[in-house]
């Protein structure tokens, strides 16, 4: 592992590490790589890693982000594990680059105007009034999984909001986008060595679920291919009435935005709840503010600006725990990032859990502080928290996903409690997103109303 911090002149990348080095870098790849971003980024700024026959440089600095998401963004396109990814999403928005992005965000942008999102949070709040009464019925009952409640919940609001379709009918989905990001994973890990033909139990599955993903999407694209599309604004029918009859482009946007439309709010919303049941003062103040602003009715657009603490909450969850964990690239040709010289082909890896951790722009880091989100205080450099990305490629859901999960924070905390059971650890899984590892069973109780 070497740093490539210091002078701003360019020069040679000092030699990789030593073999030994490289050995015990490749097993935390596999086993811990929360550790490996988070050590790596103690060796500097920009900090290059030599893993077997690659090299990966590791931004972990605002300023080399900005210039890697933004100044420069043109150089460097999807890399390591999006570009797995690529073999079940195909080139959808998540995936794609160059003309056929820019194709791609001209056409669904729309959808995600503010206006249009405003408009859709009525639906929103319906959905998490749903969601609290399936928790209100748990009360002091069995503990229940609270993420694949929060997954049922994101898949219920995206498919109203955003496709115009009931997605309840399709139990699969969760379970085949598991086998998709174990699939991206292992052969992000593994630098694409192992071939996919063989028939090991994960590949199997991936082709399970690739195949499960495709059959819904096309299902989607069908259906709605046989109704009336006037008026209609959602993702299908945009995609339909761009003026193009490409099946396989349409499976590849409706596959991506099903994954990244859901997945990110979800695992946001597993580990808000799992700080809030560490952190009782957080919850009594999130009880405060809903029982204030909503009293006992259902929350609305222009509750957003009154939810402030709410608001907070979410902003610093994201900050410990960002949904995008990691921005990959490659550079399509040589660069110099903090006066070093970048190859060209090389992977080059933002890393916002890292970022948002620097102690250089955050006051005691690894504590959980909505404080540092209250309005007035002064905030870092812009670059120094990028929970959905920055630059052209900032996530476009990033409103819904915002209004969403306050709706739930609120509702949620106004009523009831929420429990982990007693001894059960909670541990991070960095995968496409960065989720709790094998759940969050927690139990329900009732809310003192104050």
């Amino acid at each position: 592992m070497t740093t490539a911090s210091g002078s701003r002149a360019a020069r040679a990348v000092p030699p990789g590490p030593p073999r030994r080095q490289t050995f015990g870098l490749l097993k935390k790849l596999f086993t811990d790589r929360l550790a490996l971003m988070t050590e790596s980024a103690a060796y500097g700024d920009v900090v290059r890693i030599a893993i077997g026959p690659k090299s990966l440089y590791l931004v972990n600095h605002p300023d080399q982000a900005k210039h890697v998401l933004a100044d420069n963004a043109a150089n460097y396109h999807k890399g390591i594990g999006l570009r797995e990814a690529r073999a079940a999403l195909g080139d959808g928005l998540l995936t794609s680059d160059g003309e056929t992005w820019k194709r791609q965000r001209r056409t669904l942008q729309p959808v995600f105007q503010p206006k249009r999102i405003a408009r859709q949070a009525e639906i929103v709040a319906a959905e998490v009034g749903a969601l609290a009464d399936r928790l209100r019925s748990k009360v002091d009952g069995e503990p229940i999984e609270i993420l694949h409640e929060m997954t049922g919940l994101t898949l219920g609001v995206l498919g109203r909001t955003l496709l115009d379709a009931e997605l309840g009918g399709y139990e699969s989905l969760g379970h085949s986008f598991e086998g998709v990001q174990d699939q991206a994973m292992f052969e992000a890990v593994t630098l694409g060595m192992v071939p996919a033909w063989l028939p090991l139990k994960k590949q199997l599955k991936f082709r399970e679920s690739r195949h499960d993903l495709r059959r819904i999407a096309d299902e989607l694209v069908e259906r709605r291919f046989a109704e009336e599309l006037a008026g209609r604004d959602d993702v299908i029918s945009r995609l339909i009435t761009s003026g193009s009859d490409d099946r396989e482009r349409m499976r590849d946007e409706l596959i991506t935005l099903l994954l990244a439309g859901h997945e990110t709010t979800a695992s946001t919303l597993g580990w808000a709840f799992h700080l809030i049941d560490e952190h009782p003062e957080v919850g009594e103040r999130l009880h405060a503010e809903a029982v204030e602003v909503l009293g006992d009715r259902p929350p609305s657009y222009e509750d957003l600006k009154s939810l402030t603490f709410t608001v907070s909450v979410i902003e610093e969850v994201m900050r410990l725990y960002p949904p995008v964990w990691l921005l990959p690239r490659i550079a399509q040709e040589e660069d110099v990032i903090d006066g070093y010289r970048i190859p060209a082909g090389s992977d080059v890896v933002v890393v916002p859990y890292a970022m948002h951790r620097h102690p250089g722009f955050w006051t005691d880091p690894e504590k959980f502080d909505p404080g540092r989100f209250a309005p007035g205080v002064p905030r870092p450099p812009r670059y120094a928290y990028i929970p959905f990305g920055a630059g052209p490629r900032f996530c476009v859901g990033n409103s819904l996903g915002l209004m969403e999960a306050a709706f739930v924070l609120a509702v949620v905390a106004r009523d009831l409690k929420l429990a982990k059971v007693p001894g059960y650890e909670v541990v991070p899984e960095a995968m496409l997103s960065l989720r709790v590892r094998g759940g969050l069973p927690m139990t329900v109780h009732k809310q003192e109303r104050s």
